[in-house]
């Protein structure tokens, strides 16, 4: 490998796993720690919580490109991923994935005694989920299991407990990934038909695709509303509530059956505002 190869890799490795889109399970990672201690984590905590976020979410992505690849080169909209064009081999991906799995696994082992027993569950879910897509409709809630277990994870690793409230948590969290993520599914329904691929929106259509979203969305509030009932929390949390549902109201106001324009903006920016604004909230509180 060349020089300037060499220098370009981590920047193919960030594109690949879109390292930016940490920023949705991440946050609600921070609010299952904060939650669980009804207070503020220590700094060690949150530095391995951290880790071992990113170690997972980057398995999780480089494993989804691996098995993916071959879909990917027929999409003319994921064609240009850096496995589909060349850009990345598939050895140095699952180099990564090894990497990836290697720095969960360290970050695991520095948390509650727990954590080092259920640290395959989410590998699992990994694994599993690329081939989903060749299966069911129901792939996408999947998807949000896998990121639902971000909150949850994280509950446990700083107390070594799995109360209901933290699985409230989490199924919010999961109701909100499989909601947006019907959305995506919209990115590729022509090619996915031609592909004999499942997701909802081949399943159910446009039509369908909405009415799914909104369903799965409005779960995510009433959860968060029940788990909030069953914690001690104060305003704070309340007005995160408040905000996550408005900016929901706004991202199904942003796209519509027969208007699909803003569906970039409604998957990427607001959902990364949705997680980032729930937990600002919940942190200020904690903090106060």
């Amino acid at each position: 490998m060349s020089g300037t190869a060499a220098v370009g890799l981590p920047r193919r490795f960030a594109g690949l796993v879109k390292l930016e889109h940490t920023v949705f399970a991440l946050p609600f990672a921070y609010v299952g720690a904060f939650l669980a201690v009804d207070g503020a984590p220590s700094g060690r905590e949150l530095l391995w919580i951290t880790v071992a976020m990113v170690g997972a979410r980057t398995l999780a992505m480089g494993l989804n490109r691996l098995i993916d690849a071959g879909i990917d080169a027929r999409n003319p909209r994921t064609a240009l991923r850096e496995l589909p064009s060349g850009a990345l081999r598939a050895a140095q991906v699952a180099a990564l994935c090894a990497a990836a799995l290697a720095l969960f696994l360290v970050a695991a082992w520095q948390l509650d005694p727990l954590v080092r027993l259920l640290w395959p569950i989410p590998v699992v879910l990994f694994v599993v989920y690329p081939y989903l897509k060749r299966i069911t409709w129901l792939c996408h809630v999947w998807l949000g299991a896998s990121l639902g277990l971000a909150p949850i994870g994280a509950w446990v690793a700083v107390t070594g407990e799995l109360p209901w409230q933290a699985w409230v948590l989490g199924a919010a969290v999961a109701a909100w990934v499989a909601g947006f993520d019907l959305f995506y599914s919209l990115f590729d329904l022509e090619h996915d038909r031609a592909e004999g691929l499942q997701s909802w929106a081949v399943r159910f259509g446009l039509d369908g695709t909405f009415t799914g979203a909104r369903v799965l969305h409005g779960a995510t509030v009433a959860l968060l509303v029940l788990a909030g009932l069953g914690l001690s929390v104060g305003p704070g949390y309340w007005a995160g509530i408040g905000a996550v549902a408005v900016l929901l109201l706004y991202e199904h106001r942003l796209v519509r059956p027969g208007d699909l324009r803003r569906l970039d903006a409604a998957f990427f920016t607001v959902n990364g505002v949705i997680s980032l604004v729930f937990f600002a909230f919940v942190a200020l509180e904690s903090l106060a």
